[in-house]
């Protein structure tokens, strides 16, 4: 991978968010936390690209001051 991709690129965004959503149900805030840190480490490990996972970084913490 050499490029980080903004554009939208998750077919059936609507059904991969219901399953984030419901992934969640149940659990306490810790747990949903613990939740998702665990499914961003998989996520990274599973890009493997340290300069691109650098980008998210940065683009996520971009959007969160807009």
């Amino acid at each position: 991978m050499s490029e980080l991709n903004l554009t939208p690129n998750i077919p059936d965004p609507d059904d991969f968010y219901a399953e984030l959503l419901a992934a969640h149900e149940g659990l306490t805030k810790a747990e949903s936390d613990a939740l998702n840190a665990r499914l961003i480490l998989i996520l990274a490990n599973h890009i493997g690209d340290r300069k691109l996972l650098s980008a998210a970084i940065e683009a996520a913490r971009a959007a969160g001051q807009e």
